[in-house]
């Protein structure tokens, strides 16, 4: 196994568009989901955005305020499993829906994916608080 140090866990995750969410609901049950993310310092953002979804009352969201404690999945896979990585971020989320975290999370979101600059996500935002980064690379 080879674990990965802070600066390639971080060079991983932002060469990332997408990581998977999860979350644990009141009935202990797991729940995992993509996201589009940013990371800025040890803050991960995400958005509920304009991508169709069958209610605005979002599982993900819901466990959230059931158990803010939650874990982001970046992996990547080919074929070639010398190339085989995974990068693992535990933390606390909270939501927001307005203010300077809102803005900043959009801004952020904004700058790193170009579908939201012609449909800006409205919200709400989640902020992880990242409290650990593991990761492993086959290599």
């Amino acid at each position: 196994m080879n674990a990965l140090d802070a600066p390639e866990i971080r060079r991983r995750i932002d060469g990332a568009q997408v990581a998977r969410l999860a979350t644990v609901g009141r009935d202990g049950r797991p729940h995992i989901v993509p996201i589009t993310f940013a990371l800025d310092d040890d803050t991960i953002y995400f958005a509920v955005d304009f991508k169709p979804k069958k209610t605005a009352d979002l599982q993900r969201l819901r466990n959230i305020e059931a158990n803010p404690s939650v874990s982001v999945l970046v992996d990547h896979y080919e074929d070639d499993w010398t190339k085989l990585w995974w990068v693992r971020v535990d933390g606390s989320a909270r939501i927001v829906i307005d203010g300077a975290v809102f803005e900043k999370g959009i801004a952020l979101l904004t700058q790193r994916y170009s579908p939201y600059r012609s449909a800006r996500p409205a919200g709400p935002v989640v902020a992880i608080a990242v409290e650990r980064m593991t990761g492993w690379s086959a290599s």
